[in-house]
């Protein structure tokens, strides 16, 4: 059976994969009073090993307990603008999501009509659920399609509801197929320079990982 599995921090909060990929072995934990000032992280592409990392949609998110948050703001107002970029959440103090309707659509114009689509990482915990339904409610030329590479915590009833609370909002959820990190590797992750793009390279159970979620977010839904 899969699930998400809430850890403390490990050395990989920073993106980082540990060494125990799959929560084998013993781990290094990090006291939370030890972890530096929360901050968030923005940019146009983050680096590989983060996305190979955070955005692979396997049945244990062991140190993944960073959200990365791509978007895609196309803006239907007196010009048509499209802007994209990531960003990621530095430990517990507030979350991606958040970050993006404070920092990200207030810069986007006013009064327009905005097209977002997410690629997150993992779908969004209860609190940021409710910050979603409450930017929808309160902006109705607002548009957000999340597309997610892993269900959080989905076992939960809370989780659940908040789940359909979003969809109720108007959210449009998606689990991300194979095309979809494909799509995110080639758009929002950093290439070597000077080298020739690498090719997006499928990691061995991504499609049935998708299809296992898929089917879960359809019985919740």
């Amino acid at each position: 059976k899969m699930a998400e599995k809430q850890e403390e921090p490990s050395n990989a909060q920073n993106g980082e994969p540990d060494n125990t990929e799959e929560g084998e072995g013993t781990k290094k934990k990090v006291k939370r009073e030890d972890l530096p000032p929360f901050e968030i992280v923005t940019g146009e592409r983050l680096p590989a090993i983060f996305f190979k990392f955070q955005f692979r949609n396997v049945e244990y998110s062991s140190g993944r307990n960073k959200t990365f948050l791509c978007y895609v703001v196309e803006t239907q107002g007196k010009e048509a603008v499209t802007s994209r970029g990531y960003l990621e959440d530095e430990h517990a103090a507030a979350h991606a999501e958040m970050a993006f309707f404070n920092t990200i659509l207030p810069s986007c114009q006013a009064g327009a009509r905005h097209n977002v689509t997410w690629y997150v990482s993992s779908s969004p915990c209860v609190t940021c659920a409710q910050r979603i339904c409450e930017a929808l409610s309160k902006n109705k030329g607002l548009r957000l399609t999340i597309m997610v590479g892993r269900l959080f915590m989905w076992e939960e009833p809370e989780m659940q509801a908040a789940l359909r609370s979003m969809k109720e909002a108007g959210c449009k959820l998606r689990i991300m197929k194979p095309q979809d990190f494909e799509y995110v590797w080639k758009n929002f992750v950093e290439q070597e320079e000077g080298e020739e793009a690498k090719s997006f390279v499928p990691w061995e159970d991504i499609q049935e990982n998708f299809q296992y979620y898929e089917e879960k977010l359809a019985e919740i839904l």
